[in-house]
């Protein structure tokens, strides 16, 4: 469901009601007579939607976490507040960027548009730039022939869907100006090979038995979940276009279940 597009929709057809009223159907109203439904609730829900649409579309929209691929630094129900100024004002629903602010970063916690399905929202770390080569191997990140570095800091359990549990390992991770945990579980490949798609520029990778290596071509970005053998992401769908951004993730505003997780800045 495209949410900015219905949004849309209400604002124009409250937005059209009431400009008609105001320089129409008012001045054909006797001074006693009430204003018909029709006029009277579209009127009052107008300014409503135009400061949530404004809000929504340029500054900062919520977003629930649906899957746990970005634990332990997102967990399911988490309910997050994504800055949309800060990677540049774009066109509400068409999302085309009309001014530039501040490009994003490796080691950002980026919502976009699902390349494959732009309907949907996806959630990932940023790990590759434009012309970074990104290298998977052996549960070991290098970009542009550096490794990352990554420390131990123990284990990690948790119930996945379906009631299955399960253990990891939860190291740091050092990434551009960002410093947080990853999961990685030593018995599942770094790459699942039978997964990985045929997505455009397909050809800046190679796979093999122990991972991947990826040019990230101009104009395009490498996502991975911070639960890194429990993530759909750049790996397996391929790059993320720009204009596919939406915007950078900030903060936990709400979880139903951890009540001590409101407040937390994400980093």
């Amino acid at each position: 469901m495209n949410f900015a597009l219905i949004m849309f929709v209400l604002l124009v057809i409250t937005g059209a009601i009431t400009a008609l009223d105001r320089y129409v159907l008012s001045r054909r109203r006797a001074a006693h007579e009430r204003e018909p439904w029709w006029i009277e609730y579209p009127k009052s829900f107008f300014p409503v939607i135009l400061v949530v649409f404004l809000l929504r579309s340029f500054l900062v929209e919520p977003f629930k976490i649906p899957s746990g691929s970005m634990m332990p630094t997102l967990l399911v129900g988490d309910f997050i507040l994504v800055n949309k100024y800060t990677y540049g004002i774009r066109i509400p629903v068409i999302n085309h960027k009309v001014l530039d602010v501040h490009q994003p970063q490796r080691g950002e916690v980026v919502v976009f548009r699902y390349p494959d399905d732009p309907s949907l929202d996806y959630i990932k770390r940023l790990v590759g730039m434009p012309g970074d080569r990104v290298t998977y191997k052996n549960k070991e990140l290098t970009i542009n022939g550096e490794k990352i570095k990554a420390t131990t800091d123990g284990n990690y359990s948790y119930i996945e869907s379906g009631l299955s549990f399960v253990s990891a390992t939860r190291y740091q991770e050092e990434l551009g100006a960002h410093r947080h945990a990853i999961l990685t579980q030593s018995e599942i490949p770094a790459v699942r090979l039978e997964g990985v798609m045929s997505f455009p520029k397909r050809n800046n990778c190679n796979y093999d038995e122990s991972g991947f290596s990826c040019v990230v071509p101009p104009g395009h970005y490498f996502m991975m979940g911070d639960n890194r053998d429990s993530s759909s992401d750049s790996r397996y769908w391929g790059f993320v276009p720009d204009q596919n951004i939406v915007g950078k993730a900030f903060l936990i505003w709400w979880n139903f279940d951890e009540l001590k997780r409101i407040g937390h800045s994400i980093e």
